[in-house]
């Protein structure tokens, strides 16, 4: 393959983003293993690594990227900053037809852009091969029990954000006192079990699904539910996994269980629009809902649950959803509201450590392929955008491009 500058780009989305698709030492790395590469880092005072330390490892430093050949970020580049005719690797968040990346993703083709999406690169199962998951559960499970120690006035953690590392937060734990409640964990990928990880570290105790719901505790316990034990076909048939990713339509909702035994619900489960919503704004105005702080890792607006009216940021993580008026306002006002949690950068708050997971994986995951053959495919799946047209794996999103729909799924 002919030589390559590969530009690490300044994040330039608002809220600022912290971290970087590769670490210093990553950057070396890939220039020692793909002799035709040349990494060139932009210059950047928002990077949770300095420059200094890019230099340090001998990557050049730069104020330009106008010359590179392939562009990595992590966050949405904005649109005045895009460069004709290059090949960009960033989070897009357009497979889903989000409203608010359709200019985006019209000027990624207006200019002739390749665009190759994180959130599509995958291996030949299917099975993602990069991303933040891990970090968005550690973070999103340790906001949760945050926001329920400022609830109820139990305690008082150190914001994930203030911590230098994952180490440094694992400190706080044993801050952590809580009385015998019940905390409901959505999921079975890097979310749920990132979020797990923190739970466990508290020393909060694991129970299966049917203790959590027959059972009463002593002690603070959480139990993890996968999509069969909250969804159910809607004919009373057996519930089978791939139909149900294929199919959600066909299942109906039996999340409504939990909510009667459950405190805190950390959601960490992905979810399709045309599967059934965890619980609705008529189920929480019932007086058997018993939850009351929700930590919406997924924060999916408008989404699985009606209380994510809005993303919370870094600085006020929390708001109050009032049930009555289906309205959000500020937060811990009133007994009688939904503490919310729904921060979308999550592993922003610990952005060392999660680019030195996500760096890790692209190395050893992406760029082979990248600088490599692709005998496996595995660029060409992830291409949304080349040649100024959609490929033909994203061209359901051509009526999304020209403004002929307001939703839908890939």
């Amino acid at each position: 393959m002919e030589n390559v500058k590969l530009g690490i780009i300044k994040e330039g989305k608002v809220p600022v983003d912290r971290r970087v698709p590769l670490t210093p030492a990553q950057a070396k790395e890939v220039e020692e293993n793909f002799k035709n590469v040349k990494v060139v880092c932009q210059s950047s005072d928002i990077r949770c690594f300095e420059d200094d330390e890019y230099r340090q490892n001998g990557i050049t430093l730069s104020y330009s990227i106008d010359d590179c050949d392939v562009l990595m970020g992590v966050k949405e580049v904005p649109i005045d900053s895009l460069i004709p005719n290059k090949t960009y690797f960033f989070f897009s968040h357009t497979i889903k037809e989000q409203h608010y990346n359709r200019k985006l993703l019209q000027a990624i083709l207006q200019k002739n852009i390749r665009l190759i999406d994180y959130e599509t690169l995958t291996d030949s199962s299917g099975t993602r091969i990069v991303a933040f998951g891990r970090y968005a559960g550690i973070v999103g499970a340790y906001n949760g029990i945050w926001a329920y120690g400022k609830r109820y006035n139990l305690f008082d953690l150190r914001r994930a954000h203030a911590c230098f590392d994952l180490e440094d937060l694992k400190t706080e734990y044993a801050k952590v006192s809580l009385p015998p409640i019940k905390i409901v964990l959505t999921g079975g990928g890097r979310v749920s079990k990132g979020a797990m990880e923190v739970l466990n570290g508290m020393g909060i105790r694991k129970v299966t699904p049917e203790e959590f719901l027959k059972n009463d505790f002593d002690t603070a316990v959480y139990c993890q539910l996968d999509t069969w034990d909250y969804n159910k076909p809607k004919d009373d048939g057996e519930f089978i996994r791939n139909d149900f990713y294929t199919n959600p339509q066909n299942y109906e909702g039996d999340f409504l269980k939990y909510t009667k035994v459950a405190d805190l619900l950390i959601a960490g489960a992905y979810w399709d629009p045309r599967a059934p919503v965890l619980f609705r704004r008529e189920d929480i105005m019932e007086p058997d809902f018993k939850i009351r702080v929700i930590a919406d890792v997924t924060c999916d607006i408008e989404g699985s649950i009606p209380s994510t009216k809005r993303p919370c940021t870094i600085a006020e993580p929390i708001y109050d959803y009032n049930p009555q008026d289906d309205k959000v306002g500020a937060p811990l006002i009133s007994e009688g509201n939904i503490t919310v949690m729904a921060v979308d950068n999550l592993p922003c708050e610990l952005p060392r450590n999660a680019s030195e997971d996500f760096g890790r994986e692209l190395v050893d995951n992406v760029l082979p392929h990248l600088f490599g053959d692709d005998t496996e495919a595995v660029i060409k799946r992830a291409t949304i955008a080349e040649n100024g047209a959609l490929t033909e794996r994203y061209s359901y999103l051509q009526n999304y491009v020209d403004d002929k729909t307001t939703a839908g799924t890939p």
